[in-house]
């Protein structure tokens, strides 16, 4: 059990030598897209939302 732990810990020191951090700017401009990004969707499902609520308020005031 101690050597499957061992070997666990020495395989993550290896792996994490591997990992390579970005630079600020990268880091800059991949948080922008996300904003954008998260942006463009939160306006299109805004929309969406209003446009399907007005459709059903219509079906249901002819079917009532």
């Amino acid at each position: 059990m101690i050597n499957k732990i061992v070997n666990y810990y020495n395989d993550v020191i290896k792996e994490m030598k591997k990992v390579s951090m970005p630079s600020k700017e990268e880091l800059r401009g991949t948080t922008i897209v996300v904003i954008v990004a998260t942006f463009i969707f939160t306006t299109f499902i805004w929309f969406s939302d209003i446009i399907f609520g007005k459709l059903i308020n219509i079906l249901y005031s002819i079917l009532a």
